[in-house]
């Protein structure tokens, strides 16, 4: 069938990408770096744009949307946010081609045509929208501003990977604006609170909520909070963050409110976002080697329903029992397909069904139609059920949360079981050799000792959890005072 994969002990690197090309998500394309997300996984980035969405709106925020380029002068406004981008710029130089007069029939940049200011292609909003927020925002009576986008942004990423990390990608990113600090750290829990929801409950993906170290901040921001995710190489993944930007925005921007008692400050600001990336973590995260697997609350087709047949009188029999089942499953909110082309074997959409990672498969033949009964097999687990038409609408309905349960569970134990405490540097390398996963050690809180660990350990600091205990230790580099284990992990 061509359908094979590299199984992930042998290459999980290679195993992800023959994912992700062969259930259909996304495919190279001919811009270096970019990538063409197919339908199917438009499908799935629709299902959780649209569940996050509905998160938004519920918290208080509104959609707008924002100028692709932004002028080099604004987005030299912000110095930390601006150096911290540099190095990732698309910028825009010209606005027009010419016929190439030493060249017929190809085209040149037109010398004549150059921009008085160069544009960036956006590689983040703050500097745009922040511009426009002055013109908004002048009393505490336009405060909270509470604003999102859904764009796409572009990274000139040297090294890239379908989704993980690719030039341009799709985003939600929000943009908000306060009356005090207060509030504006306020938000920015909230929206850590609001993935991890969504990464936990909708994506079956266990996190850790935490605070970036100072080295890994998002440039431009006073705190950065984080959620970080498992990955079943034992590496970790951000799966989303939430930045306090204090006024740092505001002061670049001159965006200033009066106070009830008509005094002027500078508002305090957030921004947050999570990415297409999120498909890459869920796809590292549950699949295996026979393809994805999908949590139920997201997958574009939650059961799919193959006949078993020999001759058109028994596949118009099997239809109409076939037929009530659909209508009863989408009565639910339960998405199904019926396969009934004639084109495949019943065998090769079995395996295309399963690499595809839809949750729930139910087989119907003749004989089954005799019994009034189905074969229902779950994709997580393989396990085969026969089950009685009459009522399996509810026995799906069920086995579809059972199942989003279950992927959880496996994913959460996975992650339980690879945070592992290290107290000595050999024990730290240990570790990250041969187990990996996250390990949780101290660190005297120096941006040098974390770029030392880094560079002799290719282990980065990924968060230091909420509510982290405090205790008393010394740091396994340096051998300076600790006041608490923070997590590190080799990570994507």
């Amino acid at each position: 069938m061509g359908k094979e994969i590299t199984s992930r002990e042998q290459d999980y690197s290679q195993w992800y990408n023959d994912l992700v090309i062969k259930g259909n998500l996304a495919d190279y394309s001919a811009v270096r770096g970019c990538m063409v997300i197919k339908p199917y996984g438009y499908a799935l980035w629709e299902n959780m744009r649209d569940v996050l969405d509905k998160m938004f709106k519920d918290t208080g925020h509104q959609n707008a949307y924002f100028p692709l380029f932004v002028p080099k002068s604004l987005f030299e406004a912000e110095e930390k946010n601006a150096e911290g981008f540099a190095k990732e710029c698309a910028v825009v130089t010209h606005y027009r081609l010419k016929s190439d007069p030493n060249n017929p029939g190809k085209l040149m940049v037109d010398p004549d045509a150059k921009l008085e200011e160069e544009l960036v292609v956006r590689p983040t909003s703050e500097a745009i929208i922040w511009n426009t927020y002055k013109g908004w925002i002048q009393s505490y009576r336009d405060l909270p501003l509470l604003i999102n986008q859904w764009a796409n942004v572009v990274r000139w990423e040297m090294r890239t990977r379908l989704f993980l990390r690719t030039a341009e990608f799709l985003w939600q990113e929000g943009h908000t604006a306060h009356a005090t600090a207060a509030e504006a750290l306020e938000e920015t829990r909230r929206m850590l609170d609001v993935y991890a929801d969504f990464a936990e409950n909708w994506m079956a993906m266990p996190v850790i909520r935490g605070v970036k170290s100072p080295n890994e901040r998002f440039a431009g921001a006073e705190d950065t909070y984080c959620i970080e995710a498992l990955m079943q190489d034992g590496k970790a993944l951000q799966a989303g963050t939430s930045h306090f930007l204090g006024q740092n925005f505001a002061k670049a921007f001159d965006v200033k409110f009066s106070d009830k008692n008509n005094k002027l400050d500078y508002v305090w600001a957030t921004s947050w976002g999570v990415s297409t990336r999120l498909i890459g973590a869920l796809v590292m995260a549950h699949s295996d080697d026979d393809g994805l697997i999908l949590p139920p609350r997201i997958a574009p087709i939650q059961v799919v329903i193959v006949p078993i047949y020999k001759g058109d009188e028994q596949k118009a029999l099997i239809g109409e029992t076939v037929n009530g089942i659909v209508t009863k499953l989408k009565a639910l909110g339960i998405s199904v397909k019926y396969d009934d082309s004639d084109n495949q074997r019943p065998g090769w959409k079995f395996a295309e069904y399963e690499m595809k990672g839809v949750p729930v498969r139910v087989a119907v033949g003749a004989r089954d139609l005799e019994n009034k009964v189905v074969e229902i097999a779950r994709r997580d687990t393989k396990v085969k059920t026969t089950v009685s038409v009459e009522g399996v609408d509810t026995y799906i309905a069920d086995l579809l949360q059972d199942i989003q349960t279950q992927m959880f569970n496996k994913a959460k134990a996975y992650r339980e079981d690879h945070i592992t405490p290290a107290n000595t540097w050999e024990e730290f390398v240990h570790i990250l050799d041969t187990k990996a996963g996250f390990v949780s050690a101290h660190w005297d809180g120096t941006g040098e000792t974390e770029d030392k660990i880094k560079e002799l350990a290719k282990a980065t600091i990924r968060c230091i959890p909420l509510d982290n205990p405090l205790e008393d230790g010394v740091c396994i580099l340096s051998g300076k005072p600790s006041a608490q284990r923070v997590l590190f992990a080799r990570a994507y």
